[in-house]
């Protein structure tokens, strides 16, 4: 399993941890617009890392085998960040606006302290 599968692997936890939260707190708090808007924006966050991997991972294949390389996927995340947007725009009743943006980018919070751990771990190993 190379690095970024390792990655995926680890974020997906972290998420699916974060998402039980919200779910918990949108249960038993009277701010269910806020939580669910957290849900569902760190749901479509989860999406979009999973594009991401599987687009890099077809990149990869690519520059193995000498053909051109396509992109990332860049579209695709966009229009899913938008189609949220518009869950969250159709709904305001249930989804806070706000909530969904901030879910919606949960996934790089999440890398960047796992990469700072990652960091740290191999600096603690090396002494």
């Amino acid at each position: 399993m190379d690095r970024i599968e390792k990655l995926f692997v680890r974020s997906k936890k972290y998420l699916l941890f974060l998402l039980a939260i919200y779910v918990l707190a949108w249960g038993f708090t009277p701010y269910q617009d806020i939580f669910l808007g957290l849900a569902l924006g760190t749901s479509f966050s989860l999406y979009n890392l999973w594009i991401l991997v599987r687009k890099s991972k077809q990149i990869q294949q690519a520059i193995e085998e000498g053909r051109t390389a396509r992109s990332l996927g860049t579209v695709s995340r966009m229009a899913a960040a938008g189609l949220a947007v518009l869950i969250a725009l159709k709904f305001p009743e249930h989804f806070h606006l706000i909530s969904v943006v901030i879910g919606l980018m949960t996934i790089y919070i999440v890398i960047m302290i796992d990469s700072i751990l990652y960091i740290c771990g191999q600096a603690w190993e090396e002494r």
